[in-house]
């Protein structure tokens, strides 16, 4: 069974910067940081391919969060730097078995991905 637990969460103000950590029991090829506001689908931010390594992310977060693996450590990170109110979520890692290199993408659909942690909750504030 593949265990996720994502920390670092918590509350900022607009312009700070947080880090949050997804610690795994399995080391997958592809992981991915999801966000969900209230009212809102979970949407994906940001993908790791880790051989290569590959990321991609969502337009709303391009240039202000990263994705990296220290897989020492066997963690996950996103770093989020220049927040915004709209940033506001609970963020929630995920992954999967088997996938491909051109399918670890920001467009690999939602309930394709089998495995997620709890979440992490993020407030940011104006």
């Amino acid at each position: 069974q593949v265990q996720l637990m994502e920390s670092g969460g918590g509350s900022v103000q607009s312009g700070g910067s947080l880090r949050l950590s997804c610690g795994y029991s399995h080391g997958m090829a592809c992981m991915a940081w999801f966000r969900q506001a209230p009212g809102n689908e979970r949407e994906a931010v940001a993908v790791l391919y880790t051989v290569g390594p590959k990321t991609s992310f969502a337009d709303s977060v391009k240039g202000r969060f990263t994705i990296s693996q220290d897989s020492a450590k066997n963690t996950l990170y996103l770093q989020m730097n220049d927040l915004k109110p709209e940033d506001t979520g609970i963020y929630y890692c995920a992954t999967d078995w088997d996938v491909k290199w051109n399918t670890c993408n920001i467009g690999r659909p939602t309930g394709e991905w089998r495995y997620w942690g709890q979440g992490t909750q993020v407030t940011v504030s104006a």
